[in-house]
């Protein structure tokens, strides 16, 4: 019986769906999600194994003119992606008008991805759309005739991912399991931790809080009979956003904490206890050493 194994970026924009989309396909919570654009930082892995195949997915971060040299570090691993993929996802949500962006232009797809490459087109979010503008959309995209196929789907109803683990089969190459049938991502539990801590402070925090601030586990420990101690740190850039972490007699980071302990214990499936942290790195973002530090800088290859 033959066996088809390989490794397939989700590349998009940011906010387009890219983290549901590998949830969904592997049925389970492995990226973190939330409205706000730039919630995926590091490329994450996730493992679908079946009986003959294994496609190991590359969850990037959204794609975007750096800033600063964290986001430099971001698009270095979209990049890295790439280069390890056998087949290209390009995600894009169907309300958004290309006019006058290049992400799915005919110049940008030769920049970032060798011409070999097998490139197939996901238009999200077609539950918020009607028949018309997807076909329109469809319509407009097949005359470029850079991808593969185009498929519509929407990622938070499950629709038409069976059509896409299909397509991408059709061009996935025949090989070996790379990873044990029973994981679904090499990352470990420390990773999971600080992101779910991450995406609290996503949900609970509003403008520039979420994006100047990096979680960073210093202790965790397993202690038997008892719950587990986890140590969290969470990185601001300045004084003042120390003190909107922390909140008002420590509100803020005491209900920060609660969230993100249900979650992690839900992940888990054992009690911790969680003890956060604030602590105030200058300019992180932009610090080598510190984003080095935090697992930002990856050999090149």
């Amino acid at each position: 019986m033959t066996f088809k194994s390989g490794y397939v970026a989700i590349l998009g924009l940011p906010n387009v769906g890219k983290s549901t989309l590998l949830n969904a396909l592997l049925g389970q919570k492995i990226a973190i999600t939330n409205p706000k654009p730039q919630t995926t930082r590091k490329r994450t892995l996730g493992i679908l194994t079946e009986e003959n195949h294994q496609i190991i997915f590359l969850d990037t971060p959204g794609i975007l003119k750096p800033g600063y040299l964290l986001q430099e570090k971001m698009m270095e691993d979209v990049e890295r992606s790439v280069n390890d993929a056998d087949v290209i996802l390009f995600i894009d949500d169907i309300s958004t008008d290309m006019d006058g962006t290049e992400i799915f232009s005919s110049e940008f797809v030769a920049q970032y991805i060798p011409k070999q490459k097998p490139k197939i087109l996901l238009f999200n979010k077609v539950d918020l759309s009607n028949d018309e503008e997807v076909k329109e959309k469809i319509t407009k995209f097949e005359s470029i005739g850079i991808f593969e196929s185009i498929i519509p789907i929407s990622a938070t109803l499950s629709f038409n991912l069976n059509r896409v683990i299909e397509e991408i089969l059709e061009y996935l190459p025949e090989g070996p399991k790379y990873y044990p049938d029973d994981i679904a991502s090499d990352e470990n539990e420390r990773f999971f931790v600080s992101e779910i801590i991450r995406e609290k402070i996503l949900e609970l925090y509003q403008e520039e809080i979420p994006y100047s601030c990096e979680v960073y586990i210093s202790d965790f420990l397993e202690k038997e009979g008892r719950k587990d101690l986890i140590r969290a740190e969470i990185i601001v850039e300045r004084e003042s956003q120390k003190g909107i972490i922390i909140g008002k007699q420590g509100a803020a980071i005491k209900k920060l904490g609660e969230t993100a302990r249900r979650d992690i214990e839900k992940f888990l499936e054992r009690e911790v206890f969680l003890d956060l942290r604030v602590k105030v790195r200058e300019k992180w973002r932009s610090d080598e050493n510190m984003l080095k530090y935090f697992g930002y800088s990856k050999p090149k290859e």
